[in-house]
C-alpha cells in the first residue's frame, strides 16, 4: 500500500471514532448538566483518564520531546515541571473546587462576592487562557500534515488548522462534556499504548541499556556545528543558564508551569464531571500515575531522537522548532524512510497525536464556551433568568466563534515551539486565576474588588509582557520577525505577572469591605470541605 494511502487511512480512522463517540453521546445529553458536566456521572478511573487525556497534549508528545531532542537535560525540565504541577492541583483545588463549584471556575468565585464583575472577569481570563493552549494544539496539527504528506505547501498547512477547528467545533457542539470526555478517554488509552511501543522499539536499538542511550546522544550532540562539548547535552545549561537573564527565565518558566496547572480552566471543569468530592480525589490520583509514566517516556523519546536522528532527519527536526522528533523517531525505529515498518509507524503515531490534538482542542473549547454562556450570557446579560435551553445554545454559538479566532491565531504561529506557547497559556492560568481562587477558599476578607483585580492584573500583565518580550518581536524566531518593540528581556513572564496577580488580590481586598463576602465565607468554606449543598445551584 502507498505510504500516504495507509496514513490517510489511519488518520480517518482516528477521525471516524471520535465522531461516533460524539453523535452517540449527543444522544445521551438531555440537559445543562449533562452538556457541561457530562450529568456527574464519571467515575474517578475514567475521569483520571480524561484528565490525562486532557493534559498529554501535543505540546507533551511532540513539543517536550522535541525540547528534550535538542536541548537534552534542559529540555525534560518541561516534563518535571507539569508532573509537580498536580500535586499543587491535588492539595489546593481538586476537592475544594469540586465541592463549591458547579459548572465553571466563576461559580466558587460568585458563590460569596457580587456576580456580574467576578464572572465577567473570569470568563475573559478563561477565554485567554483557552485560546493560547488552542494555539499550540493547532501548530502541532499543520506540523503533522505538513510532514506525512511530504509537501511544505503553507496553504495545505492552513488548510489542516481549519479542518482541525471545525472538527473541534463539531465535538463541543453536539457532545457536551460526555463526548469530549469519552474522547480523551480513548486518546489517552491511544496515546500511552503508542508511546509505550516506540519507547520499547528505542530502548531495544541499545540492547535496552538507558546510559548507552544517553551517551549516543550526547555524541551526536557534540557533532552539531554550534554545540559545546558533548557532556553538555546530558548537564543543565544549555537551554537555561548561560547568563543571568536566562537564570531568571527558567525560573518564570518553573514557577509558571507548577502553578498553572491548578487555574487552567480545562482541567478545573474536570473536577465538575465527577459524583463526589472522593472520586475528584481518586481521579487526580489516577491522573499523576499515568502523567509520571507519560512523562517518563517523554525522555527516551526526546533522547532516541537525539541518538537516532542524524544529519538531514535531525535537521528537520530543528527546523520544526522540535515539534516532529517523535513522529521522525518513530520512522526510524520502524526501519528507516522508505520502509514499510518505518511509514507504518510513523502513520500509527502520527494519528495518536492527531488524536491528541482533537481531544485538547475539544476540551479547551468546551471549557471557554461554556463560560461564555454560563457566566457571561446567563449570569451577566441574562441576570440569570436564561433558560437551561437558551444557555447551551449560547455555548454552541460561542464555541464556533471561539473556534475561529483559534483558527484566525494560529495560522500565523506555526514556526513557534508549541511546549513554548503552552507554557505561555500555564503563565497566564497562574497569574491571573490561581490567585482569586487560592485566596477565595482561604481568605476570609477577601472580596469581590480584589477577585477582580487579582484576574484582571495578573491578566493584563502576563499578556501584556508577552507582547513586549521577544517571543513576539526582535528576535529571528519570534512571532513577527523584520520589527523589534521587546524591552521584557523574559520569555516567560511569570516570575513577574505571578506575584503581582496575589499582590492586586490582597490590594484591591484591603482597600474595599464587603460584609456579605465575610458572612458568607463560613458558608463556601462548610461547602468546599465537606460537599454540603454542592449540587445546588451557585446562584444568589
Amino acid at each position: 500500500m502507498d505510504h500516504q494511502a495507509l496514513t490517510a487511512i489511519l488518520f480517518l480512522a482516528v477521525v471516524a471514532l471520535t465522531l461516533g463517540i460524539t453523535i452517540w453521546a449527543s444522544r445521551q445529553t438531555k440537559d445543562a448538566a449533562d452538556y457541561y458536566a457530562g450529568g456527574r456521572s464519571f467515575s474517578g478511573i475514567q475521569n483520571g483518564l480524561a484528565i490525562g487525556g486532557d493534559y498529554m497534549s501535543a505540546a507533551s508528545f511532540l513539543g517536550i520531546s522535541g525540547a528534550i531532542a535538542i536541548y537534552g537535560y534542559d529540555g525534560f525540565l518541561y516534563s518535571i515541571g507539569f508532573l509537580v504541577a498536580w500535586l499543587v492541583a491535588l492539595l489546593l483545588v481538586a476537592e475544594m473546587l469540586r465541592n463549591s463549584g458547579r459548572f465553571t471556575m466563576a461559580d466558587q468565585l460568585a458563590y460569596r462576592m457580587r456576580q456580574r464583575p467576578v464572572r465577567t472577569a473570569a470568563a475573559t481570563s478563561t477565554v485567554v487562557v483557552s485560546i493560547f493552549y488552542l494555539l499550540a494544539q493547532m501548530v502541532g496539527a499543520g506540523a503533522l500534515v505538513a510532514l506525512l504528506l511530504g509537501v511544505d505547501d503553507q496553504w495545505l498547512k492552513n488548510l489542516t488548522i481549519l479542518g482541525v477547528g471545525a472538527l473541534m467545533i463539531f465535538y463541543v457542539t453536539f457532545g457536551g462534556m460526555k463526548g469530549t470526555t469519552w474522547v480523551q478517554i480513548v486518546k489517552a488509552v491511544l496515546l500511552m499504548a503508542g508511546s509505550a511501543l516506540i519507547v520499547v522499539l528505542v530502548l531495544g536499538e541499545f540492547g535496552f541499556n538507558l546510559s548507552e542511550l544517553l551517551g549516543t546522544a550526547a555524541g551526536n550532540y557534540g557533532e552539531r556545528p554550534d554545540a559545546k562539548d558533548s557532556a553538555a547535552f546530558l548537564e543543565p545549561g544549555l537551554q537555561y543558564g548561560a547568563d543571568l537573564t536566562s537564570k531568571i527565565n527558567f525560573l518564570s518558566l518553573g514557577l509558571a508551569l507548577v502553578l498553572g496547572t491548578a487555574g487552567l480552566p480545562h482541567i478545573l471543569i474536570r473536577f465538575y464531571t465527577v459524583p463526589t468530592s472522593r472520586d475528584a480525589r481518586k481521579s487526580v490520583l489516577w491522573a499523576i500515575v499515568l502523567i509520571g509514566v507519560f512523562y517518563l517516556f517523554t525522555l527516551v523519546l526526546g533522547f532516541g531522537a537525539a541518538a537516532l536522528l542524524t544529519g538531514d532527519k535531525f535537521a528537520d527536526v530543528a527546523a520544526s522548532g522540535g515539534n516532529l522528533a517523535s513522529p521522525l523517531l518513530a520512522e526510524a525505529v520502524g526501519g528507516g524512510e522508505g520502509s514499510n515498518g518505518g511509514a507504518i509507524l510513523l502513520a500509527l503515531i502520527a494519528a495518536v497525536a492527531f488524536a491528541t490534538i482533537l481531544a485538547v482542542v475539544a476540551g479547551l473549547t468546551l471549557a471557554s464556551s461554556t463560560s461564555v454562556a454560563h457566566d457571561i450570557y446567563n449570569s451577566v446579560i441574562r441576570r440569570g433568568q436564561a433558560t437551561e435551553r437558551e444557555e447551551v445554545r449560547m455555548a454552541k454559538l460561542a464555541a464556533v466563534g471561539i473556534g475561529a479566532v483559534a483558527i484566525g491565531l494560529s495560522i500565523p504561529a506555526q514556526e513557534l515551539n508549541i511546549a513554548f506557547l503552552v507554557a505561555l497559556a500555564f503563565a497566564v492560568a497562574a497569574s491571573a486565576n490561581l490567585p482569586a481562587i487560592v485566596y477565595n477558599m482561604f481568605w476570609r476578607r477577601f472580596n469581590t474588588r480584589g477577585a477582580v483585580w487579582s484576574i484582571y492584573g495578573g491578566l493584563v500583565s502576563c499578556v501584556g509582557l508577552v507582547f513586549f518580550s521577544p517571543t513576539v518581536s526582535g528576535e529571528p524566531t519570534s512571532l513577527v520577525t523584520g520589527s523589534d518593540w521587546s524591552w521584557f528581556p523574559l520569555s516567560n513572564p511569570g516570575i513577574v505577572s505571578i506575584p503581582l496577580g496575589f499582590v492586586l488580590g490582597w490590594l484591591g481586598t484591603i482597600t474595599s469591605r464587603e460584609p456579605e463576602a465575610e458572612e458568607r465565607f463560613t458558608e463556601l468554606e462548610v461547602r468546599a470541605l465537606t460537599g454540603a449543598g454542592s449540587e445546588q445551584a451557585i446562584e444568589h
